[in-house]
């Protein structure tokens, strides 16, 4: 069984402004107090897994263990099948130190051409690890996946990272297109956030 989240504080091992919106966002109705890795200056720490739960587990132990408190982590990416699942867990690093996501979109659709894939329609899938990590080193891990297809050229300016490129199976519009509502409804990471919170959380909220 996995063990419940009890404390009233909690830290989100990430410096990505976009995704520490994002989880904030949906830590919102269970009134915790939420604080960052990036206030509390905690550094960030190489991402050498293997694997989005790899990574996402080291991330929330090293923040968890930084700041003696509970710590919520993710890692996530675009996979795109033909591409042989990149850029996968490297999503972030396609777009470079300067997180440069449009150059990481206009890769991702130069790296289909070449594959002799035509970009607009090809299927991909966003993934998303959670690590819920407690200072003792325990963790809990949950992962969540969205299938959709890629759409160019990008198209709105809501969310973050690979967004504007993203059509979630059932939608005619982008993640970037999308209310963040709307998004939080079906989402990679609200659908592995819905597993934690079954999971980890209160069931009254």
């Amino acid at each position: 069984m996995a063990r419940k989240f009890t404390d009233d504080q909690l830290v989100i091992a990430s410096h990505n402004a976009g995704k520490v919106r994002e989880m904030i966002e949906l830590m919102a109705p269970y009134g915790v107090t939420v604080r960052t890795a990036e206030a509390l200056g905690l550094a960030e720490p190489e991402e050498i897994g293997t694997t989005f739960r790899a990574n996402a587990e080291l991330k929330a132990r090293a923040s968890a263990l930084g700041a003696k408190l509970p710590a919520f982590a993710d890692d996530s990416g675009l996979v795109v099948p033909a591409l042989n699942g990149d850029p996968g867990i490297y999503s972030a690093r396609w777009a470079g130190g300067s997180r440069d996501f449009g150059a990481a979109m206009t890769l991702v659709e130069e790296a289909l051409k070449k594959s002799e894939t035509p970009p607009d329609g090809a299927d991909a899938y966003f993934v998303s690890a959670l690590c819920l990590c407690w200072p003792d080193g325990h963790c809990e891990n949950f992962e969540g996946e969205v299938h959709g297809t890629l759409s160019f050229p990008p198209r709105g300016g809501n969310g973050f990272g690979y967004d504007p490129i993203f059509v979630p199976t059932g939608h005619r519009v982008t993640f970037g297109e999308m209310p963040a509502q709307e998004k939080h409804g079906l989402s990679h990471r609200a659908r592995a956030f819905e597993k934690l919170v079954a999971a980890c959380l209160p069931s009254d909220g």
